[in-house]
């Protein structure tokens, strides 16, 4: 599948869920809250990358990626860096945004620090959403 093609389709999830009362509340009983920038990965991406679009926005982000095996929409949460936390080695050149999220799949709260980073972050996977009838009823789109 395109990388395009790949960004489009985790675009359109990422829409219906935040167009769906119910998606909207899983999120912000997770850590999301409205006006939060999402970054959208894909898995073969630099890990360091996603992280450098991440940190232009000088906020704490939501990232996404559909899990190329499941087509799993996976939410994770990640932080701003902050020098109140322990220092944490970076993580190696060639690191890949799906080896992160299996990461941090793996752990639920892992910290972390990217090379151009002085600080380390935390990020921590959201659930996952299953939406219902009755959100799609709920939704923007059926109002």
């Amino acid at each position: 599948m395109s990388p395009n093609l790949v960004r489009s389709n985790t675009a359109k999830r990422v829409s219906e869920l935040l167009e769906s009362r119910e998606g909207r509340k899983h999120l912000e009983e997770n850590g999301w809250h409205k006006g939060m920038p999402v970054v959208i990965a894909e898995p073969a991406e630099s890990f360091t990358d996603v992280m450098g679009l991440a940190c232009v926005h000088d906020s704490p982000v939501l990232l996404v990626m559909l899990d190329p095996h499941t087509t799993e929409l996976c939410l994770v949460h990640v932080s701003l860096p902050n020098a109140a936390l322990n220092t944490v080695d970076a993580y190696p050149s060639g690191f890949t945004a799906q080896a992160f999220v299996e990461q941090v799949t793996k752990e639920g709260m892992l910290s972390f620090r990217v090379k151009y980073w002085n600080c380390t972050a935390v990020a921590h996977r959201l659930p996952e959403y299953v939406a219902t009838l009755r959100d799609a009823q709920l939704s923007y789109r059926h109002s």
